[in-house]
């Protein structure tokens, strides 16, 4: 072939592959907005709705006052019945709080709301275009903008059915129609006593009071109006709009929340995970933590790396880096994304080392530093030096005062032993809830965790005063799991535990331990130092407040003196707007909040 026809070739190549790829990216970006305008569709009316009760009882109090009683304007009162709004577009906080939870799950592309909104807006618009075939009806514009802004709607719904996959839990239907009794006969119940005790026109039926407090529910125009023998205060009918409104909110999270399931870290899995941290533990001293049992994993299809999370509130959260060949990351990373998206999950990673932070970037996550993890290397550790003089006179102090230190392996630990130390360390927490999720392990003692470490602090009198566990961060390593003391015994008493332990590491073959997570030191390390610009020194001042209730500079302070090498920790986010729920799903995780049991749900991942 001569070299100018293979060129004409090689540029034809490009260009027809170019061709065949045009139609489909065309119809992807169609389907994609028009997906978006059914959300934005749907967030227009809510506001709609919002500001038609909120300016309604102000037009018909003006009317009350003029006639004695609330009535139609006159302009409306001829054509009553004739007119029709657009899709959800009534004067009602029903109809609102319906539109605003629509648009939050179409945003996340649930198929079960894509079918509700079809189902709904699709036999209106049918309704509609059959309406307007009659004369009373066509000759009003508005008609005609209502029936084409709902067909739009449909149109929109149609053309982007694809992009609406996330499932839903299977027992929503059954929870949300329990929810939707109790809700109507609680919010009904009161509404209608309400109604009863307001009613100023004499007559009046239970029917009637009921079939009013029901109407008003819906809406707070003229619905209810045509109940003849009821006229209650303005005031109660916007009470009966936002008790049913409530109500409705709660049958809408039932119906459209995300599936959690119930299985959690089996037996089989845990045994994989062992396999995969004794060839790759040593990377990440998180990396045990991912045998909490509270957690679901999914692996990569080669088999050799895998992600631990947990569902909170709709948000996969895993922590740590992925376990196993870092090779094998990206597999199991595109798995746990594809597992969110199905479920309409909001992924996101707590704790997350540099390197896995780039990895987890490169599938699209945006990252922020937390804060950094203090780790010890013992063979630089020392007490010597004007640096460590405060560390070593209170290492001094309680040792003179009698305290003393044993360091064992769980699996060294007799039985009854183990009981009383497991019994001290729940006395001695810090309320009823066990702390932890990224950082911790979850529980003590058991048999298959004999390789962690465990110190135990005792006084003079030979009485237990103090604990501290570490699990294993590979063969050479460890990692700070849990610290336990008695609120009576000496200060300084943690100090001294953890410098015997680094004074003690090499008889038992370990050269690095990580202790406690500072989270945003940059921040108090920056901001204390000369030139700090007036935005850091802000942020320390705020974080600086805030610590007097959570212990954020006092950790970066308690493990600074130790000198560690500081390892930054990442939070994996998809979008910036997630943050707020993700800092919830956290918070949740670690113990620090507690949500009622409808609105937590269940927290463990799905059956497969």
């Amino acid at each position: 072939m001569p070299p100018q026809q293979s060129a004409q070739t090689s540029a034809q190549v490009p260009a027809q592959r170019a061709s065949q790829r045009t139609p489909s990216a065309r119809g992807g970006r169609l389907r994609t907005r028009a997906a978006a305008t059914t959300v934005w569709y749907l967030r227009l009316i809510a506001v709609l709705n919002v500001v038609a009760v909120v300016s309604l009882p102000f037009r018909q109090e003006v009317n009350e006052h003029n006639t004695g009683r609330i009535t139609l304007h006159p302009r409306y009162a001829h054509h009553s019945g004739q007119f029709f709004t657009p899709y959800l577009a009534t004067a009602g906080l029903v109809s609102a709080a319906l539109a605003i939870f629509f648009a939050l799950v179409m945003r996340r592309r649930k198929r079960a709301a894509w079918v509700a909104n079809l189902l709904l807006a699709g036999p209106l618009f049918a309704l509609y275009v059959l309406a307007l075939t009659q004369h009373e009806y066509r000759t009003h514009l508005f008609n005609w903008v209502s029936a084409g802004l709902t067909g739009l709607f449909v149109a929109a719904l149609l053309i982007g059915r694809r992009e609406f996959n996330a499932v839903g839990d299977p027992s929503n239907p059954k929870l949300a129609l329990a929810v939707g009794a109790g809700g109507v006969v609680v919010a009904g119940g009161l509404g209608t006593l309400l109604v009863d005790a307001t009613n100023k026109l004499p007559g009046a039926t239970l029917p009637d009071e009921i079939a009013y407090t029901l109407l008003r529910g819906i809406s707070v125009g003229p619905l209810a109006d045509h109940v003849d023998a009821v006229h209650a205060p303005r005031w109660v009918d916007i009470l009966l709009n936002i008790a049913l409104a409530a109500a409705f909110c709660l049958v809408l999270y039932a119906c459209f929340r995300s599936p959690r399931g119930r299985r959690l870290l089996s037996a089989d899995d845990e045994e994989r995970l062992r396999a995969l941290l004794d060839k790759h533990g040593a990377r990440d001293s998180l990396g045990y933590f991912a045998l909490r049992r509270d957690k679901g994993v999914i692996f990569s299809p080669s088999g050799k790396a895998a992600i631990t999370y947990r569902v909170i509130g709709a948000v996969s959260l895993a922590s740590g880096d992925p376990i196993g060949d870092p090779e094998a990351w990206p597999g199991a990373i595109d798995a746990w994304l594809a597992e969110a998206r199905r479920h309409a999950w909001t992924p996101a990673v707590m704790g997350a080392s540099e390197e896995a932070g780039t990895v987890y970037a490169r599938h699209g996550l945006d990252a922020l530093e937390l804060g950094d993890e203090a780790i010890v290397d013992i063979g630089d550790f020392t007490l010597d030096g004007r640096a460590m003089r405060v560390v070593r006179q209170a290492h001094n102090r309680v040792r003179r005062a009698g305290y003393t230190v044993r360091i064992r392996r769980h699996e060294d630990i007799p039985a009854d032993e183990m009981a009383l130390l497991i019994d001290r360390a729940d006395h001695w927490r810090d309320g009823t809830t066990e702390r932890g999720f990224s950082m911790a392990l979850g529980r003590l003692g058991d048999p298959a965790d004999g390789r962690c470490v465990m110190l135990e602090c005792r006084d003079a009198e030979d009485v237990p005063r103090a604990l501290l566990s570490f699990v294993p961060w590979g063969e050479h390593g460890l990692s700070l799991d849990l610290m336990r003391r008695d609120r009576d015994c000496e200060n300084g008493l943690m100090e001294y535990m953890v410098v015997e332990l680094l004074l003690q590491a090499k008889d038992l073959g370990i050269r690095r331990v990580s202790l406690n997570f500072a989270m945003f030191r940059s921040v108090f390390e920056r901001g204390s130092r000369l030139g700090a610009g007036p935005v850091l020194r802000l942020w320390r001042s705020v974080l600086t407040f805030f610590s007097r209730w959570w212990q954020i500079e006092s950790l970066y302070r308690a493990n600074a003196k130790y000198r560690p090498v500081w390892e930054p920790r990442f939070l994996l986010f998809a979008k910036s707007s997630d943050i707020p729920r993700i800092g919830l799903a956290s918070a949740r995780a670690e113990g620090f909040l507690t949500l009622p049991t409808l609105l937590a749900g269940r927290s463990a991942p799905p059956p497969p």
